[in-house]
Parts: structure tokens; sequence; C-alpha cells
């Protein structure tokens, strides 16, 4: 079917990759930073002319649109932005959220209505500060969409119609994923007024075509982008080790949850991914490596000179409090100091087990609720840390694959471009996309340490139901 191509617009910048639309085969890329500071929608546009320069969409058909999931952009009535792009890059929605979480009756009133609970970043509590903070701005705002939906439009020539997908509406926190419908009076409950929305379009469907011909396919938000990019289906897991961490997994139902712990997300496909988050990762490893005074590939190599259970020593990560268990105010607690055991060395393997631990209680999570977690992709430079390789599959329980680095939330959009293009000019199924390979990778096994992991896991949960009796009920 020749070359298709996908952007990641995110909230720096704009990545291009050109694949072979058969085959998944990156041919080509482009790369630009967006003008700094700057978080106007404009500027997106500026930032994708120039990853696009030189040629690069040269020969490409169909083109699918990522970006950055809480990027909000409310049009007036001219089809104009009213103010710079909303982002949820800062806590200024924390308020807005919890008085949305108040108006509608708590969280479990969310839950049944969406799946999910208001977070300080998600289009909702957005809408909502723009109402309070902004309200004449609010007033203007007749059309919400995100900020992919807008460059689709844009890239369209700006139609009649704007159009989104079920992975993007999913995180606006006004779209419900059990009814796979919008949830108008939740938006209007946000900026005090009623507001269009974008007609969600199926997986394989296109937005459109431009006046030459290019087909342009629903685009989708960056998670569900990236799990498409990396070939996810039912059995996997993503884990991201950032400063905090999250643990994302393919279901084929959508989970509701009224604490608020699970986070419903359609994914790019017709499945789901619910999402659950922790406050504490790399920043475990980062403030113990202060503390011996070693950089991270030290404290890794330290940490393996430990034995498993480091001595006895228990590290529970709530460094920042902790979102799951649900502890927002608690700190962190070092458990099992014997005279023995008070060693740079077995500090140092805590701090893995635990920050790991942690990792592992959130996909639990999941899989008491039914979720299969076979696999799991590490993701995060904390990944590459020969302790965290050593430790990961064990702890976690199944396999680990470290992808290599690429591209995966625009390879996932120009994946979907392929399957759109497929069933709209080659008359191929809506009901499974093209056969990309999977993310290539490091793959580690847990089969030999299985017995190692489970005992960590067994000290790691007397220590936090004993410290925290009822974190998780």
């Amino acid at each position: 079917m020749g070359l298709v191509a996908g952007l990641d617009s995110s909230s720096v910048y704009t990545r291009i990759v050109v694949c072979d639309a058969d085959t998944g085969e990156v041919v080509r890329h482009g790369h630009a930073e967006h003008p700094s500071g700057e978080a106007t929608p404009e500027s997106w546009l500026l930032s994708l002319g120039e990853a696009a320069d030189g040629g690069v969409l040269e020969e490409v058909t169909a083109i699918g649109v990522a970006a950055q999931q809480n990027g909000v952009v409310a049009l007036g009535p001219e089809g104009n932005p009213v103010r710079p792009a909303l982002t949820g890059g800062d806590d200024r929605g924390q308020a807005a959220a919890l008085g949305l979480v108040d108006a509608l009756g708590g969280r479990a009133a969310w839950a049944e209505a969406v799946g999910s609970v208001p977070q300080p970043g998600q289009p909702v509590a957005q809408l909502r500060w723009l109402a309070r903070e902004e309200p004449e701005a609010a007033r203007r705002a007749t059309t919400v969409l995100q900020a992919q939906d807008w460059l689709v439009w844009q890239l369209l020539g700006r139609p009649r119609r704007w159009t989104t997908d079920r992975g993007g509406a999913s995180s606006t926190g006004y779209w419900s994923a059990v009814s796979e419908s919008w949830r108008y009076e939740l938006a209007e409950l946000a900026i005090g007024h009623p507001v269009a929305l974008p007609d969600v379009l199926g997986p394989a469907e296109a937005a459109g075509r431009t006046p030459e011909g290019l087909l342009i396919s629903a685009g989708t938000g960056e998670t569900m982008a990236a799990a498409f990019g990396l070939g996810m289906g039912m059995g996997d897991a993503v884990i991201s080790l950032g400063a905090s961490g999250s643990v994302c997994a393919v279901h084929d139902d959508a989970l509701t949850d009224p604490s608020g712990t699970i986070t419903c997300y359609a994914d790019a496909t017709g499945l789901h991914l619910p999402v659950v988050r922790t406050l504490n990762a790399t920043r475990v490893l980062r403030g113990t490596a202060e503390l011996l005074g070693r950089d991270l590939p030290e404290l890794s190599e330290l940490a393996l000179t430990s034995t498993p259970g480091a001595h006895g020593l228990v590290f529970l990560p709530y460094l920042a409090g902790e979102r799951t268990p649900e502890l927002p105010h608690t700190a962190g607690t070092l458990a099992g100091l014997r005279r023995e055991s008070m060693k740079p060395e077995h500090l140092a393997r805590a701090a893995f087990e635990g920050m790991l631990c942690g990792l592992a209680d959130a996909a639990e999570v999941l899989r008491k609720r039914g979720v299969r977690i076979d696999r799991v992709f590490l993701l995060g430079a904390a990944a590459e840390l020969p302790a965290v390789k050593a430790l990961a599959p064990a702890i976690f329980g199944a396999q680990v694959v470290i992808p290599a680095p690429a591209d995966y939330t625009a390879l996932g959009a120009a994946r979907q471009a392929a399957w759109s293009q497929a069933v709209a000019d080659a008359g191929a199924s809506a009901e499974a996309p093209p056969s990309w390979p999977s993310a290539p990778g490091e793959t580690l096994d847990p089969e030999d340490e299985q017995a190692g992991g489970v005992a960590v896991r067994q000290q790691y949960a007397a220590v936090r139901d004993e410290t925290h009796p009822d974190a998780f009920g």
C-alpha cells in the first residue's frame, strides 16, 4: 500500500515517522521542537511544518496524528481558539478537580459515569479551571477539542465536522468508557454551559481526506498511540518508570473503580487500557543514591552485591505520599534495621526492591479485577539499570521486555493510518489492525528467580500491611 506517516505532537516537540504500510518498517523521520514556552495551537502547526521539511512526507498516502493527552483547545463561534491551549503540565487544576468530584456527588458517582475520577490535568478539570479563572474566555467557547482533534481538523482544511477517537475521548473525563458515549452534561458541569464535542470515530475509520486525496485517520492520545506502536495485546502491560510510575494493561472490558485507583481509558483498537498510577518510582532510587553519595549506575551495581530480600531490610517507598495505595500524607518507611543489615549495599537493594514492589502492588490492583499480565514492557531510563533488569521479572511475575529506543507514539499513529487506509482503499477488515511486529528489545524471563521474587513480595507485603493495615482495604 505504499507509505504512511505518524505524527507525535508532544508538549515540547513534533516527531514524524514514515513507515512501509505493510511491514511497519521506518523509512525516514523528522523532528522539530515547539517554539520555546509556547502552548498555542498555532505553534504545534509550525513545529509540524518544520518536522516535515525536506520532503519527509513525500509519497505518503495516509497520516495518523497523536498528541499530548491533556492538551485542550477551546474554540469560539468562528473556529478560533479563545485562549492559548490548556495543558496538563501544572497543578492549577487541583482545586478544580476536587470541586468537580464534590459537584457530582463523590468519586463513586464519577467512576460510574465515565470510568474515572477527575484529576488535575484532565480536560474536564481544565475546563472547570477556565470557567473559574477566565470566565470571559470560557463564555466564548462553543466547541472543545483535544490537541490531536485540532491538528486533524487543521490537516483536513478546517471542515464543518470535528472528529476524535474513543481513545482520546476516554481521557477527557466527560466520555463514558462503559457506554462509549459523550456525557455532555459533565462537560457543561465543568465549563458552565453546553459546548459542542467532536464525533467519535471507530478505530479504523478515517477522519477524511485532504483536497489532494491524503487520508487522515481518526487520531488518538499519546498513551493509546504508544500502546498501539509497541504492539500491545491481551496479556500485555506497560510499566513506566518516571519520577512517579504507572501500570497500563490491555483488557476487554471497561473497569469502573469507585475509589478512583483505576483510570479506565479506551485504546485505539476497540479494547480498553485501565491504568493504575503510583507517586514513587525513580525518585526512590535518586533519593537513595544521593543519601549514599552514588549515581544511579553505581547504586545499581551496589544493590547487586546484596542478596534477595536485602538482608531483611524493607523500604516502603512512599516518599511523596502515595496514590496506590491511597496514602497522600504518609512518608516512606525503612524496616528491618539490624546491625548486620545496616550496610550500603542492603539499603541500595531495598530501594530497588521497594520501588518495584510498589509498582507490583499497582499491577496487582488490575490483576485482582481480572486483567491478565503475562508480559510487561518496561519503559524509562531506569529500566536499563542492571539491578532493575535482574529484579523486575521475578517481582512482577511476568516476562519483561526492555523495548529498543523508538518513536512508539508516532509508530502507533502511523499504524492507525495504515489500518484506516487498508479499510478505505483495499476493503480490509475493520476488526483487526495491520500485523506490524511488536517492539523489539531485550526479553527477560522470570523462571529462574521466581521463588526469590515471591519471597521478596511477601516480605514487603508483611511490612506494608503492618505499617498501613488498611492500605488496600
